[in-house]
C-alpha cells in the first residue's frame, strides 16, 4: 500500500504570507505569497530575501496566473487509461527490476531536471547510483551549464562558483559574455545597472545586439565561437602590460611548462580582431579596460556553455581571472550564472551522470565512502551516459527502460526528431510531470502526476550557492504527489524499503546534509555544517543561506596540492561555410517565456510580449533573400526544418539567425527549434552546441493570413501552414496563415449562432459564433486586405453580450491600438508608451516610469524604453 502524505487544508494556509522561492531562473528570487482562494494567490517579492530584496521580474510577478489546474495531470495513467497509484508504481518497479535483472543496471536510465527540488534530486540519484548500480542519471541541466561544471573542476578541482551577487555590487567592471541578462536574469541585471549608475563600466560580449548590449559601455559583437581567442588575447595583453598577479600565480596557481609559450603566437591585437571579426580599436578598448580594473566580474551564461568548445571557453575565462588574481576577492570573480531554479541543487547531490554525490567523483575512495554512507548493495563504478549519448543509447536499444522527470526532451533536446524516434522505440518509458499533454508524454507507457510549483515543498540552490526553501501554497490536487515520494515508492517496491523510508522532505534534507559533511574534513568545499539540526520545525523555518562562504579567499583550491590550474586552451578554426547551409543559427530564450511554456504559456500577460516564434534576420540578409518583416520563412538544417515568423532588424550579424526555444507541437505548427541543432556536444562536458548550427532560410509564400479566437479550446487544431496559440484573458488566440483553401478552418469553430461577412474582392471573410448572445469564437481571414487589431476582440470574449460591431473588429468610434506589448509588468503597448512620450514630453526612462509605470518593476523593458526615447528625439531633430 502507498503511504499517505500530509497535506494542507483545502483552503490553503489562509491569508498569512508564505515565504517561498521563484520557480524560474537561477537567480533564485524570494517570494512572499498570500493564498487568496482555492487556487489563487497574490505574489510579491520577499523584501528580506538576499537574492532579490523584494524585486521580481515579469515572470515571477505573474506566477499567480499559472497556479490553476488547467491541463494538469492529476491521476496516474497506464497507456491512455487511468490507474491507481499502487498499480502504476508496481508496474514501474517491476519493469525496472526485470530489465536490470535481464540486461544489467546500465540498461536503464533516469533523465531528470533542474525543475526538481534538491530532495527530489537526492532520492533519484541515490536510487540509480547506489541501489540500481548505474550512473545513467542525467539532467536537462546538462544542456545549460555542464561546461561550467567541467571548467570549474579542471581549474579549481571542484565545481564551485567563486562569486556571489554581492560581487556585482562591488565591481568596477562587469563583463557579460554570452548572456542577455536583461531578459534572462532581469533581477541580476537590475543590480548590474545600479552598479553602473554608480560608476562601474559594462562590457557585453555577444554576437547579437541584445537589449543587454544596448545598455553597455562597449559591445563586442564577436563571431560565434571565437571566445577562446578573445580571452586568450586578453590574457596575452595583460601579460604584456604587466598586470598579471605574479605573486598570486607563484603561491596559488600551477600551469604546464609551455602554457605561456602557447600565448606568444597568434594572440596579438590584430590577429584576435580578425578571428573575432570585431574592430581592433574596440578590442583594444576592452583589453585596456580589463587590464586597468582589478575589481572585475566576468559573468557568463549559455553563449559560453552551449558550444562544442564550451569547456575550453569556460577555462579561457577562468585562466584570465586566475592569472590576474581576480578571484576570492570582493568584486573580482568569474561568475557562471545558471538558467534553471535548481540546477545548482542538482549539481550538489550528483544529479549529473558525471558526478557521484555531494561533489564527489567516481574515485575508488569516494565510491566506498558513499556506499558505506548509504549502506547500499552496490555503487555505480563509473560516470554514466550524458544526455545526448543517453538518448542515442535509447535509440540504439541499449537503454530499455527510461524514466523522465519534470522535463520535455521531445522538444528541448538537439535533433529532437531523432529523440522522438528513440522514445517511440523504447520498450518502457515513464514520464513524471505536471501537465497531462506534453510532447514527451505522448511516448510514455506510464505517466505519473507530480506536484507543481505551488504545491512543492523542499529546497533549491541558486546561481550564487544560496539555498532557499520552496514551500507549498496549496494542497495536493487530485492524486498528484511529490517527485521524492514517487521515486521512494518505486525504490521500496524494488526491494529497498528501509533505505527509502522517508516521510517528509525534511528527512531527505537531513540525510543530504549528513552526506555532504560525512568524513569531509576540508576534502571538499561543498559542506553543510550545522544545517541538519532543529528537527522538522528547523527545516520548516529555514532561512536562506549561502554555503561555502567566499571560496578561494585564502588562495587554497580543491585540488590535491591546493593550487588552481591554468588550463591550456586553443581557439578552434572557424568552420568552413557550406554552400547548402550558408547561415549560422543561434537559439535562446525570450524575456517572458520559460522552457516549453507549460507554465508561462498559461499567463495571458506573459504570452503577448512575443506571441509567436520569430526568426530574427539582419536587414541586409532579408533584402538579399527576399524575406519580409512579418512574413514567414522556413529555417532548415541537416537535422530538420521549421517555419517561423520573420523579424527583420539590426540585432543579428549578417549571415546569422536567432530563434527561440519555447514553442512545441502543442502551441504552434512552426517554431520547433529543437528539430534544428546538431546532436553534437562538447567532448569534455557533453553539453550540446546550440549556438552555431549551419542553416539555411527561405521565404514561405502564403495565400491568406488571419486569426481565430476561442472562449474554449477548439476541438480540432488548425489545419494550415502556420498556426500559433496564444493564451489571452478568457480564452485563446490563434495566429494563422496558409497556402490552401482557408475553408478548412471552419472545422475549428464550435456550434452556435453564426454571423458572417464576406468581401470577395479582398478575399476577406469574418465569422463570429455566439452562444446566448455571448462570443464563443471568431475567425478573421484575408487574402489581400488588413486585419483588425486583436485587443478589442479579445476583450469581447469576457463580455456577457457581444457588441453589435463585432465583425468590424472594433467598437464604434475611434479606437486606439496600443500596439505590441513592451512592458509586461504593467501591460503597456508600444503605441501607448510612444503617445505618453510625445504628449507628456518625457525625456528619459525614469520619466516614463514616473508617468505610466513602465520599467519600474522588473526593468527588463528599460532598454526598449531607452530606444523609444532615442527614436523620438531623432524624429524631433
Amino acid at each position: 500500500m502507498t503511504t499517505p502524505l500530509p497535506s494542507l487544508s483545502p483552503e490553503g494556509r489562509g491569508l498569512a504570507a508564505i515565504r517561498t522561492t521563484c520557480a524560474y531562473c537561477g537567480v533564485g528570487c524570494g517570494i512572499s505569497a498570500t493564498v487568496t482562494g482555492a487556487r489563487s494567490v497574490t505574489i510579491a517579492g520577499d523584501p528580506d530575501h538576499p537574492a532579490n530584496h523584494g524585486r521580481l521580474c515579469s515572470k515571477g510577478t505573474h506566477l499567480g496566473e499559472t497556479v490553476g489546474l488547467e491541463g494538469r495531470l492529476l491521476h496516474p495513467m497506464i497507456g491512455n487509461k487511468r490507474a491507481g497509484w499502487d498499480k502504476a508504481l508496481d508496474l514501474v518497479a517491476r519493469r525496472f527490476r526485470d530489465t536490470v535483472a535481464q540486461h544489467g543496471p546500465n540498461s536503464v536510465a533516469f533523465y531528470v531536471s533542474g525543475q526538481l527540488l534538491t530532495e527530489d534530486y537526492y532520492v533519484a540519484n541515490k536510487l540509480m547510483k547506489g541501489f540500481i548500480g548505474s550512473a545513467n542519471i542525467d539532467t536537462n541541466s546538462r544542456l545549460c551549464m555542464s561546461s561550467a561544471v567541467a571548467g570549474h573542476v579542471r581549474a579549481f578541482g571542484e565545481d564551485v562558483v567563486p562569486a556571489s551577487y554581492d560581487d556585482l555590487d562591488a565591481a568596477d567592471l562587469i563583463v557579460l559574455v554570452g548572456s542577455n541578462t536583461a531578459w534572462c536574469h532581469p533581477i541580476v541585471h537590475q543590480r548590474i545597472r545600479a552598479r553602473c549608475e554608480a560608476g562601474a563600466k559594462l562590457v557585453v560580449i555577444d554576437p547579437r545586439r541584445t537589449e543587454t548590449a544596448a545598455e553597455a559601455n562597449l559591445h563586442l559583437a564577436i563571431r560565434p565561437g571565437s571566445d577562446v581567442a578573445l580571452m586568450n588575447g586578453a590574457l596575452a595583453w595583460c601579460r604584456e602590460a604587466g598586470t598579471l598577479d605574479e605573486r598570486f600565480i607563484a603561491d596559488h596557481v600551477t600551469a604546464p611548462e609551455d602554457f605561456w609559450d602557447t600565448l606568444s603566437d597568434g594572440h596579438d591585437l590584430w590577429t584576435v580582431a580578425r578571428t573575432c571579426d570585431v574592430p581592433a580599436s574596440d578590442l583594444k578598448r576592452f583589453y585596456e579596460l580589463f587590464a586597468a580594473t582589478p575589481r572585475t566580474v566576468t559573468l557568463f551564461s549559455q553563449g559560453i556553455n552551449q558550444s562544442l568548445a564550451g569547456t575550453d571557453q569556460v577555462n579561457a575565462i577562468l585562466n584570465l581571472h586566475l592569472a590576474t588574481g581576480r578571484i576570492g576577492k570582493p568584486g573580482a570573480a568569474p561568475f557562471s550564472i545558471t538558467g534553471q531554479p535548481n540546477a545548482m541543487g542538482g549539481r550538489e547531490v550528483g544529479g549529473l551522470a558525471t558526478t557521484l554525490a555531494a561533489h564527489m567523483d567516481f574515485a575508488a575512495e569516494n565510491r566506498a565512502l558513499v556506499q558505506r554512507f548509504w549502506s547500499s548493495p552496490t555503487i555505480a563504478e563509473k560516470p554514466g551516459l550524458k544526455a545526448v549519448d543517453l538518448f542515442r543509447a535509447v535509440g540504439e536499444g541499449r537503454i530499455k527502460a527510461l524514466w523522465i522527470m519534470a522535463t520535455n526532451p521531445a522538444v528541448s533536446m538537439p535533433d529532437a526528431g531523432r529523440v522522438r524516434e528513440a522514445l517511440a522505440a523504447c520498450p518502457f518509458v515513464v514520464v513524471s510531470d505536471v501537465m497531462a499533454d506534453i510532447d514527451t508524454g505522448a511516448f510514455a507507457h506510464v505517466r505519473l502526476p507530480a506536484t507543481a510549483w505551488g504545491e512543492k515543498d523542499g529546497t533549491v540552490t541558486n546561481s550564487e550557492r544560496m539555498i532557499s526553501r520552496q514551500r507549498a501554497l496549496f494542497p495536493l490536487p487530485g492524486e498528484a504527489k511529490p517527485d521524492w515520494w514517487i521515486v521512494s515508492q518505486v525504490a521500496r517496491r524494488m526491494g529497498w524499503k528501509s533505505a527509502f523510508a522517508y516521510d517528509r522532505p525534511a528527512d531527505i534534507w537531513r540525510e543530504h546534509v549528513r552526506l555532504a559533511n560525512y568524513r569531509n574534513v576540508g576534502r571538499r568545499l561543498f559542506a553543510l555544517p550545522g544545517q541538519g539540526g532543529g528537527g522538522n520545525a528547523g527545516y520548516e523555518e529555514m532561512a536562506p543561506f549561502r554555503w561555502g562562504g567566499t571560496p578561494f579567499a585564502d588562495g587554497r583550491f580543491a585540488t590535491p596540492d591546493g593550487r588552481a590550474r591554468l588550463v591550456p586552451v586553443a581557439q578552434k578554426p572557424a568552420p568552413a561555410q557550406l554552400t547548402r547551409w550558408p547561415m549560422t543559427l543561434n537559439t535562446g530564450r525570450y524575456r517572458d517565456h520559460w522552457h516549453t511554456m507549460t507554465r508561462t504559456g498559461l499567463a495571458p500577460k506573459l504570452a503577448r510580449h512575443r506571441a509567436e516564434p520569430l526568426v530574427e534576420v539582419h536587414a541586409d540578409d532579408a533584402v538579399r533573400l527576399g524575406l519580409v518583416d512579418g512574413g514567414l520563412a522556413r529555417v532548415a538544417t541537416p537535422q530538420g526544418d521549421s517555419v517561423y515568423r520573420v523579424s527583420v532588424g539590426e540585432g543579428q550579424r549578417p549571415g546569422e539567425l536567432f530563434v527561440p526555444i519555447h514553442w512545441t507541437d502543442r502551441t504552434s505548427s512552426g517554431g520547433r527549434t529543437g528539430l534544428l541543432p546538431r546532436p553534437l556536444a562538447d567532448p569534455i562536458s557533453g553539453q550540446p552546441g546550440f549556438k552555431a548550427t549551419p542553416a539555411s532560410i527561405v521565404a514561405v509564400a502564403t495565400r491568406w493570413r488571419g486569426f481565430a479566437l476561442f472562449a474554449d479550446e477548439p476541438k480540432r487544431s488548425p489545419d494550415c501552414l502556420w498556426a500559433t496559440r496564444v493564451t489571452v484573458p478568457a480564452g485563446s488566440l490563434w495566429e494563422l496563415a496558409g497556402d490552401a483553401d482557408p475553408a478548412v478552418l471552419d472545422a475549428m469553430l464550435p456550434a452556435g449562432e453564426r454571423i458572417e461577412a464576406v468581401d470577395h474582392a479582398r478575399g476577406t471573410r469574418r465569422v463570429a459564433v455566439l452562444a446566448q448572445g455571448r462570443l464563443v469564437a471568431a475567425l478573421f481571414v484575408t487574402e489581400t486586405g488588413e486585419l483588425p487589431a486583436r485587443d478589442w476582440l479579445i476583450g469581447q470574449l469576457a463580455e456577457p453580450q457581444a457588441a453589435p460591431s463585432l465583425l468590424a473588429g472594433r467598437a464604434p468610434g475611434v479606437q486606439v491600438d496600443r500596439g505590441p506589448i513592451v512592458c509586461t509588468c504593467f501591460d503597456l503597448g508600444l503605441r501607448t508608451i510612444v503617445a505618453a512620450i510625445r504628449d507628456r514630453q518625457l525625456a528619459d526612462v525614469a520619466a516614463i516610469g514616473a508617468a505610466i509605470g513602465a520599467g519600474t518593476n522588473c526593468g527588463s523593458c528599460r532598454p526598449a524604453l531607452a530606444r523609444l526615447i532615442a527614436e523620438e528625439k531623432n524624429d524631433a531633430a
